[in-house]
């Protein structure tokens, strides 16, 4: 079934779909790092969100590893982003008038994109897996508006070109 060009459909994705690969601000070079699952994790056991990880840089050889217990996932749009793990800032971040555009890697920040450009905007039902909030759904009010869509894809082409920078 071929869904209209301008449709974005709601694929049910969460921030914990997003967080296995995360692009960060390298704390010793500030150039773009990336945190990682662990190599020394094998097999699919306990939660994704607690398995330990590890920050790397390719341009100065930094190597953090995480595998605590703590996790701070960011909330609002008022202040800049920060890995959930290591508390760095996000590379994949842009200040605009209303507040922060971030997104943790490609996958999410193209995902934000399909649905800013959609003028059609289907929801996830809910009742069949009793999932109510998605990330689209989560999403801040500003991002939604439609008097804001130009703004917004300018603020992720501006992201997605500290993207391709990288």
């Amino acid at each position: 079934m071929a869904l209209f060009p301008g449709r974005f459909r709601d694929p049910r994705s969460t921030e914990y779909d997003f967080i296995s690969s995360i692009m960060v601000r390298c704390p010793s070079c500030e150039k773009a790092a990336r945190v990682v699952l662990a190599s020394e994790v094998c097999g699919p056991s306990g939660r994704m969100l607690f398995r330990p990880r590890r920050l790397v840089c390719g341009s100065c050889g930094l190597s953090r590893v995480w595998s605590g217990r703590h996790v701070t996932l960011s909330r609002g749009t008022a202040q800049p982003a920060t890995d959930p793990y290591f508390g760095v800032p996000l590379w994949l971040q842009i200040e605009t008038r209303h507040g922060w555009l971030w997104a943790y890697n490609h996958e999410h920040l193209d995902l934000i994109r399909r649905f800013v450009q959609a003028p059609l905007r289907e929801r996830a039902p809910w009742y069949d897996t009793g999932q109510k909030m998605t990330l689209v759904a989560r999403l801040p009010v500003w991002i939604k508006r439609a008097k804001n869509r130009d703004e917004v894809l300018r603020a992720v082409s501006r992201i997605h070109a500290l993207l391709v920078a990288a």
